[in-house]
Formats: C-alpha cells, structure tokens, sequence
C-alpha cells in the first residue's frame, strides 16, 4: 500500500476522528467511507430531472397536500 501525508488543521481531524464508526478504524477508512458517500455512482434521468422541476412547480403554484388529506383519501385515517 502506497502512503501520503496529508496536512489538516487541527479542527477537521478532530471531526474526522469523530467520525469513525469504530476507536480503531483507521483515518484513512473514514476519509475513504467520506469520500464514497460523496460520488453518486447513480445520477439522476432525464426524465426524474423533468418530475422534480415539475412537483417544484406544483409546489409554487400551491397545488399540495396535507399529509392528513392523503392520509383520509387512501383510507388509513
């Protein structure tokens, strides 16, 4: 395995130590688990793009729902 040193203010190594899910896990696990969160492997269509700009839009013309009134309309209040 290939090593580098990195600089980090104090500050960023302490939230990264707080990071670890366990005492032992290493710095570069955690660094690594950070980093893989951070690439989506699965972006999102066209199509899904066009469905969010369209409920946006929904949104500010006011055309929404309670959560009570989709609740009473399916039948499970």
């Amino acid at each position: 395995m290939e090593t580098t040193t990195i600089l980090l203010k104090k500050s960023t190594k302490k939230k990264i130590e707080e990071l670890k899910l366990n005492p032992r896990e290493s710095m570069d696990s955690v660094i690594e688990r950070l980093a893989d969160m951070a690439i989506d492997n699965e972006p999102l269509s066209k199509e899904e793009i066009r469905g969010i700009r369209q409920s946006l839009k929904d949104i500010e013309a006011g055309r929404i729902y309670k959560m009570k009134e989709v609740a009473k309309e399916m039948g499970l209040k």
